[in-house]
This record gives C-alpha cells, sequence and structure tokens, in this order.
C-alpha cells in the first residue's frame, strides 16, 4: 500500500518504522506547555507523533515548538489541510494506532461527550476509531462541577477510553486541590499500555 494511502502507515521522519503512530491532542489550558515534553519523550522511544491544536492551545505553546519535536506538521485549524485530498484530521484518524488528549479541558472534554466538532481536534475524535487516553487539566471547581463529571463518565464508558487523572496539587489559580495534568510518568505509563 502506497505511503499516504488511508490506511497505510505514515512515514517516520527518518525512514525508520516508527513503533507507533501517536495523535496528541493539545487543549487551551496551563499545563498545554507539558505536552511539548510528551511530545519529545515519544518521539525519543521511536514513535511517530502528529500534533493537534485547539485554536485556544494556541494561547500557551506555538506549532513551532511542537512541529520541531514532533518533526511533523502541527494541524491548528482547517486551513491547516491542504496538499492532499484526504483531510489531514481524517487521514490522522485513519492512521493513528492512538489518540491521547492531553491536557483535556472541560470544554474539550463536552465536545467529546456530546458529538461537537468545531475544530480538527473534535472532527478528528469523531473520525477515529482507536483507543483514547483522556488527561484532564482544569480548575478544581470546574473539574468537580456535575456537568464535568457527567462528561467524564460519559467519556470513561465508550469503549476503548480512558480517562487519567486529574492529579492533585498546587493548581495555577493558587489552591491546592484536583485539577492538576497527571504527571509525566503517569501519562507515558499509560500510552504505553494503551499501546499494549
Amino acid at each position: 500500500m502506497p505511503a499516504g494511502a488511508p490506511g497505510a502507515p505514515f512515514p517516520h521522519p527518518h525512514g525508520i518504522p516508527p513503533m507507533a503512530n501517536i495523535v496528541i491532542g493539545i487543549t487551551g489550558s496551563i499545563a498545554a506547555f507539558k505536552a511539548a515534553g510528551i511530545v519529545s519523550r515519544l518521539v525519543q522511544q521511536g514513535h511517530n507523533v502528529h500534533c493537534v491544536c485547539t485554536p485556544a492551545a494556541l494561547e500557551f505553546v506555538t506549532p513551532l515548538t511542537l512541529m520541531t519535536l514532533s518533526r511533523n506538521p502541527v494541524t491548528t485549524t482547517f486551513r491547516d489541510e491542504t496538499g492532499d485530498w484526504v483531510p489531514v484530521h481524517i487521514e490522522l484518524a485513519q492512521k493513528a494506532d492512538l489518540l491521547a488528549i492531553l491536557p483535556a479541558t472541560a470544554n474539550t472534554m463536552a465536545c467529546m461527550a456530546h458529538g461537537l466538532a468545531p475544530n480538527a481536534l473534535t472532527s478528528l475524535y469523531l473520525a477515529y476509531r482507536g483507543p483514547v487516553l483522556v488527561f484532564p487539566a482544569m480548575n478544581n471547581a470546574m473539574w468537580e462541577h456535575p456537568a464535568t463529571q457527567e462528561n467524564a463518565r460519559t467519556l470513561a464508558a465508550r469503549p476503548g477510553h480512558r480517562i487519567i487523572g486529574p492529579a492533585e496539587g498546587p493548581l495555577a489559580c493558587g489552591v491546592t486541590a484536583k485539577g492538576r495534568l497527571a504527571d509525566d510518568a503517569d501519562i507515558l505509563s499509560a500510552i504505553a499500555a494503551a499501546l499494549g
């Protein structure tokens, strides 16, 4: 099957077969900067990593940083979907072995739970049929809100979905509570387990 055809593996930037094709979805949380380190570690492990950002994520991390660390183009809007007849978010959904949303905001979790697709990341999610890891990060009151808890339960109940975190600790808003993005070691361990 030729590279680039639906169902074909993505070519690795260095011509070496990747361990796995991983899509990292990054959303608009202060914890978005931590995604860059995870992307770097996964590439070092031999994975082929593609980053898809919501528009709000770009307030916290730049496409240039993610492109440099992942060694792949970064999808931020539907305007990035040029060059091939298959839209990028569909191609990524067809070829990915794993989708990890980190950090996952309350807004993105709500979109995922209710099937809304206002951006490239949530559109990719609806087209994807593999394992999904969701790593929430938000203010503790937002996490504890009944709507967020219901959305988390909805996602966790879907086949192949797993919610990891949030962790307890100091939050950007100045309180110490449950709402932090999971630790890097826990994120990497969850990804390894999902890839089995």
